[in-house]
């Protein structure tokens, strides 16, 4: 009864009824409750006339719950009615928020108690601003700033408004509103801003009130980054910000401010008035905070206010720099203040937060580009370039150069700090793999940590400038760190690791002398550090950190074979220890070195009797003996490589067979015991042997490629026979066992046999040459076992590997396997799309794969499609559409660049008519459907890029039918560009309905003007977007013409019995009355 009550919006609203079911909704009853007042809020949210009885909802209520409802449907009505509004009730509305506004803010004690109302009632009146000012409010930013005059708690909250509207404009505008309007809008404000300006002053000036101070400061600190420079420079605003700035309650606004200012830049016209500005900054800030205080200290013991006030410090100082340090260099005074200012923020570099270092490590990053990038152009100087010494320019030369040693010498001290800084804080590498729990104890990495790996790219990149502008500095004190490692009196793990990440990040940057000098000592002292130390964990950072440096160092291991050696058998050694990551790092570093210097390993090196793979191959059972399977099979593909740098052909097949014996051993064993007895390949530890076996053989054919042939044309007969059993049996449990046979353990176990079957062949196939006669080889073989299985197999026992492995093949064999689209198109097509299309959430992995392996018969085999019979092609265009409609969004995006494809290979085809006749209307539909709705925002370049495509071609004159039906299009088009226009402008006029036809046909119009431009069709396309989302000025006459009279009248008469909405002087003596 009560619901029925408030959905009858014939009368006033029952306030105290929606007051009850706003509270039940919010309330801790029954889920019941709940969920009913949900659905009556729902529905009244959905009520298009629900926003008529806002006014009388605000005036009546003192729930503040209640008030945010009725705000929410006004503020829908805004965004998307707003402009198909009466101007009476337009203008109605507008008065009532703004009186409402002005009558809380000008009491103190209302304004403080309704504060958050307020802040809504603001956003509100900004929403409003966005589609009134300035054309149809002219006077808005005179009477605001009148208003605030009136008041200080007015003029606190005029202030707020003000900075909501900057916002609006130049931070959140794009997406919202069309750039023509957000073009109109920065026009007036900046026009305006002279009233704006000098309320502020004003403020500044006048003004003991600290709420009124703060708001001033946060309004011109969203201000001052777009208003024209005159207002900052040629007025008494500087002079005025450093006064606030030695207050504690206004430092970390004032300084916020001052941050926007240092940021800009603009020539050299007011280089004095910020070397003035920067010169009474850093007397101010000595005073209040001396250089050398202890920044690390102060932050972990300060308030949040005082955090904020270094992040902000951190903040002042780059933005300074960066736009102006080139002025401070120029005079002795100001080289002073410069370096003092350096020693603050290399200070407030050792800060334990991770946004303040972001923030001084990005400028460290862009200064020392800058510096070397001079120092690198002086040493290799441009002039020889030409081929022709140019005498004249010598001297001028001379005179930059000395300018630059003079900025060098300037810069050294503060350089050789902040190298100490980056060696201290290196941040950690990807390859190591040991780390430091919360518990102190050192474990193995679980979890890659991004932001680290982003922050080690570039604090390597600047060490690495660092390291070239002064080696001799950065060996220096790498090696001192390092001794104070050694005798105990600065050891401690992350000591230890940040130096050596350092010393590893700084590889290549020397000259190979130095760099050999350097490294011999460093690994020297870590083989005796590693010996020295006591304690398992000890010695599993040391090894982690030696096993980091030397897989950064391969130029040196490949000039020094004794060193290699002993750091391939300390890796071997750390291989037998059972510490957490410690094998698998001595694993990886392995496979690193091997890599980088493959070639010394195939050859006898002096002082040897055989090349070191085949003393390797000798002990390789001992010395994998503690590995496990995921490491064997790195080590395997280590020694693949090293097999692969071997020119003999005779040599390279021994080796690989000396290092397969193992593996191939097993496999005989298998395979015979299989002969005998089939179910013996049932039993889950011989299938688990049998995933080992073909795990190992992908990771040798990983490295090896082509000369892997030998190796898998002895097993790969019995492996397909394998495949095709292990398959049955899959099918059978699963025909038996029902869907949830698939999740069991000996399925899963089977599956992945199946899949590394697959995995293996793909995988030789991929690095093998490009050689015919492979692909001839190993292609026929496989159709039925692998494809004819793949069609024969129940969905859930299908393996989406097979259809990677085929686009591989395609991809790699490209032409040669025209002949074979027509087998691979029977035997998956139908199959897997009946798999994927009945919602958008099973086969998740057929998805990609399957679009990937169209995509792949689309790039090389065009023919074949080509050759489809139309259903068949129906069903991959079908198919096509439904991948972009996709919501998973490499699936959408694999689907439209297979389109793109499609329309390319068919435009240049004798198809051509054809194709287009049927699916060109089919295409553009599709493509504005996922254009227009919000799900697929990620694809609108692709989109974008499709569209064009379609313009441009039919434009073109290339399409020499009518793309139209004579039977059911009576009017015959000039031509199809006239027809598409039509078309377009009909369908998104339907779309739309909310769009005019005049505005629809605009942008049609736009469309075909801007084809050829992508930037401007993108941006056209981008406002169009915009627009549809609001209903437009001149939609009135349009929504209601059939209905105005009627409409109007039951509008008016609704709105008589709500306080206020009609006309605003009723508005205004309604405020006065209450």
């Amino acid at each position: 009864m009560a619901a029925e009550k408030l959905r009858d919006l014939s009368q006033p609203m029952d306030v105290p009824l929606l007051d009850a079911t706003v509270a039940a909704f919010y309330g801790t009853g029954s889920k019941e409750e709940r969920a009913a007042a949900d659905h009556i809020l729902r529905d009244l949210q959905n009520n298009p006339d629900m926003w008529l009885q806002v006014v009388h909802i605000l005036s009546s209520t003192q729930n503040l719950n209640t008030k945010f409802f009725a705000l929410q449907v006004l503020e829908g009505v805004i965004k998307y009615r707003w402009n198909a509004l009466p101007v009476e009730q337009r203008d109605g509305m507008k008065n009532y928020i703004s009186e409402v506004i002005v009558k809380l803010s000008s009491d103190e004690v209302s304004f403080r108690r309704e504060r958050l109302y307020v802040n809504k009632l603001n956003i509100i009146l900004v929403q409003i601003l966005k589609h009134e000012w300035p054309a149809r409010w002219k006077s808005f930013i005179p009477d605001l700033v009148a208003a605030a005059k009136t008041s200080e708690t007015i003029c606190e909250n005029c202030m707020a408004i003000l900075k909501l509207l900057s916002e609006e404009v130049f931070d959140f505008s794009r997406g919202e509103m069309t750039q023509q309007k957000i073009k109109e809008l920065k026009q007036s404000l900046n026009s305006e801003f002279q009233l704006i300006h000098e309320l502020c002053l004003y403020v500044l000036s006048a003004s003991l009130r600290a709420e009124l101070i703060r708001a001033t400061l946060a309004t011109l600190h969203a201000f001052l980054s777009w208003i024209p420079l005159g207002y900052i420079f040629q007025s008494p605003l500087l002079e005025k910000l450093p006064n606030f700035f030695v207050v504690p309650a206004y430092r970390n606004l004032t300084l916020q401010c001052l941050t926007e200012i240092a940021a800009l830049s603009f020539g050299d016209f007011y280089n004095a008035q910020y070397v003035n500005m920067y010169s009474v900054f850093m007397v101010q800030l000595q005073n209040i905070l001396p250089s050398h205080t202890n920044f690390l200290e102060a932050y972990a013991n300060g308030t949040s206010e005082e955090q904020a006030f270094i992040q902000n410090l951190a903040l002042f100082f780059t933005s300074f720099y960066k736009a102006h340090i080139r002025i401070l260099e120029s005079l002795q005074e100001n080289k002073n203040l410069l370096l003092v200012g350096l020693e603050y923020l290399i200070n407030i570099s050792y800060v334990d937060d991770t946004e303040v270092f972001k923030v001084c490590l990005d400028y460290w990053n862009s200064l020392v580009l800058e510096l070397f990038e001079a120092h690198h152009n002086l040493d290799s100087p441009a002039g020889n370039m030409t081929g022709f010494q140019m005498p004249m320019l010598s001297g001028v030369a001379e005179g930059l150069g000395s300018q630059l040693m003079q900025r060098r010498q300037l810069y050294a001290a503060p350089m050789s700090k902040l190298r100490q800084l980056m060696i201290c804080r290196m941040a950690k590498p990807e390859e190591v793999l040991i780390v430091e729990d919360e518990n102190g104890n050192i474990v193995r990495e679980t979890m890659k940590d991004n932001d680290v790996l982003v922050q080690y790219k570039i604090m390597r990149e600047t060490l690495i400038y660092l390291a070239n502008l002064d080696h001799e500095d950065t060996e220096k004190q790498m090696l001192r760190k390092l001794s104070k490692q050694l005798n105990g009196e600065d050891w401690t793990w992350n000591n230890l690791n940040t130096l050596c990440w350092a010393i590893g990040s700084i590889s290549g940057s020397m000259g190979e002398e130095q760099e050999n000098r350097f490294l011999v000592m460093v690994i020297r002292d870590l083989l005796n550090l590693c010996e020295i130390t006591k304690g398992k964990d000890n010695k599993a950072v040391i090894a982690s950190n030696i096993m980091y440096v030397v897989g950064q160092y391969p130029r040196f291991l490949r000039a020094h074979w004794k060193f290699l050696k002993t750091v391939v058998n300390k890796l071997f050694e750390f291989m037998h220890e059972t510490h957490p990551g410690v094998q698998d790092m001595a694993c990886d570093t392995f496979l690193k070195i091997v890599q980088k210097c493959k070639r010394k390993f195939v050859l006898v090196q002096v002082g040897e009797n055989e090349p070191f793979v085949s003393e390797l191959l000798t002990t390789l059972p001992a010395t994998i003996a503690d590995l496990e399977p995921h490491q064997i099979h790195s080590f395997y593909e280590s020694v693949g490589n090293m097999i692969q740098a071997e020119s003999d052909p005779d040599k390279r097949t021994e080796y690989l067979q000396r290092l397969m014996e193992l593996p191939n051993q097993k496999w005989a064993e298998i395979i015979g015991q299989a002969r005998q007895s089939v179910d013996f390949l049932k039993d889950p530890d011989v299938i688990r042997a049998v995933l080992n076996i073909l795990q190992t053989n992908t990771c040798v054919a990983n490295s090896l490629g082509t000369y892997f042939l030998t190796q898998i044309s002895l097993i790969f007969l019995d492996m397909l026979n394998v495949y095709r059993m292990y398959s049955e049996l899959i099918s059978t449990s699963i025909a038996q066992g029902g869907p949830y046979a698939s999740k069991t353990s000996i399925v899963k176990l089977l599956r992945s046999v199946k899949r590394e079957t697959l995995k293996l062949i793909e995988t030789f196939l991929d690095k093998a040459e490009d050689q015919q006669h492979i692909g001839k080889q190993f292609v026929p073989p496989m159709m039925d076992p692998v494809l004819g299985d793949y069609a024969r197999n129940l969905p859930d026992a299908r393996e989406s590997e097979v259809l990677s492995l085929f686009a591989t093949i395609i991809n790699k064999y490209k032409g040669a396997m025209l002949e074979e689209v027509p087998k691979i198109f029977e035997a998956v097509f139908q199959c897997t799309l009946e798999m994927i299309t009945k919602n958008f959430e099973d086969y998740p992995e057929h998805r990609l794969k399957f679009f990937s392996l169209l995509r792949a018969i689309a790039t090389y085999c065009f023919p074949a499609l080509i050759r489809l019979s139309s259903e068949q092609l129906k069903l991959v265009m079908d198919s096509i559409i439904w991948a972009f409609r996709h919501t998973e969004r490499n699936i959408a995006e694999t689907g439209l660049n297979l389109l793109l494809e499609m329309l390319k290979n068919f435009q240049a085809s004798e198809f051509c008519n054809q194709f287009y006749r049927t699916y060109f209307l089919t295409i553009e539909q599709e493509i504005f459907a996922v254009l227009t709705d919000t799900f697929h925002k990620p694809g609108f370049k692709l989109h974008v890029l499709v569209l064009q495509n379609l313009f441009c071609l039919v434009e073109s004159g290339m399409l020499t039918e009518p793309l139209w039906d004579a039977a059911t299009v009576p009017y015959p088009y000039p031509n199809n560009g006239m027809f598409i226009r039509q078309y377009t402008i009909k369908l998104l006029s339907t779309s739309f309905p909310n769009m005019i036809a005049a505005e629809v046909t605009q942008f049609v119009n736009g469309l075909f003007e801007s084809r050829a431009d992508l930037p401007s069709f993108k941006n056209h396309i981008r406002d169009f977007l915009v627009q549809s989302k609001e209903f437009s000025a001149q939609d009135n006459k349009d929504l209601y013409a059939e209905e105005a009279a009627a409409q109007r009248e039951r509008e008016r008469e609704r709105m008589l019995s709500i306080p206020g909405l009609i006309a605003p002087n009723e508005i205004q003596d309604e405020m006065v009355d209450s």
